[in-house]
């Protein structure tokens, strides 16, 4: 069984990674232990990969956006003419400005040695909730766990916005993220076609009080 230990019990950065034991109350947290490839071999300081995206950094997070969702635009024969308004194709410089610094939407990225191989945003609410957008690796670092440090670092940090409700939309048809985000504690609320898609958008939530 999987526990991650909650904010306010231990180090900002510990609290990401998570601890494997067999014998845990349901109710009970761990506090883990940082893997050695984030400890500098040299100073021994903490090296985190999940820092705030800058100005610096708008081109490449539109790379990264646009290449990690061209996956799925292949999977489900998303095109450029068949679907403009889908996120491989429609995230642009401009777009990533305007949530930078027209709706100042908290945004971060993983960094390997210096490279942006991962990216996520948040949208606050006036009603203590907060959308969870364009969480997303590159293909080549996919199944080494860091879109579960992205997610984690997300509840972290939508807690410390005072949000106590996330909410994402994902491709209703793509049922293997469904059931990742499943994993850890999404809940699916409902579904809508829209006419400029070609597929059904899917809304889950997740409550962040627990």
């Amino acid at each position: 069984m999987t526990r991650y230990a909650k904010p306010s019990e231990r180090d900002t950065h510990v609290k990401y990674y998570r601890v494997h034991t067999e014998d845990i109350a349901e109710d009970e947290f761990q506090v883990a232990v940082i893997p050695d490839e984030k400890i500098n071999a040299d100073t021994g300081e903490l090296v985190w990969p999940i820092r705030e995206i800058s100005e610096e950094n708008i081109e490449a997070c539109v790379k990264v956006i646009r290449k990690s969702f061209e996956t799925v635009a292949g999977q489900f024969g998303f095109t450029q003419e068949n679907a403009p308004r889908f996120t491989a194709f429609a995230t642009d410089e401009r777009r990533i400005k305007w949530h930078l610094h027209g709706e100042h939407r908290p945004m971060f990225g993983y960094f390997k040695d210096e490279e942006l191989i991962g990216y996520y945003s948040l949208l606050p609410n006036d009603k203590q909730e907060c959308e969870l957008n364009n969480l997303c690796v590159l293909p080549d670092y996919r199944h080494q766990g860091i879109g579960e440090e992205l997610l984690l670092d997300a509840f972290v940090r939508a807690r410390e916005l005072g949000c106590k409700k996330m909410n994402i939309g994902i491709v209703e048809e793509n049922q293997i993220l469904r059931k990742w985000y499943e994993q850890y504690g999404f809940i699916h609320t409902g579904e809508e076609k829209f006419d400029f898609f070609p597929f059904t958008c899917g809304y889950m939530t997740r409550d962040l009080t627990r």
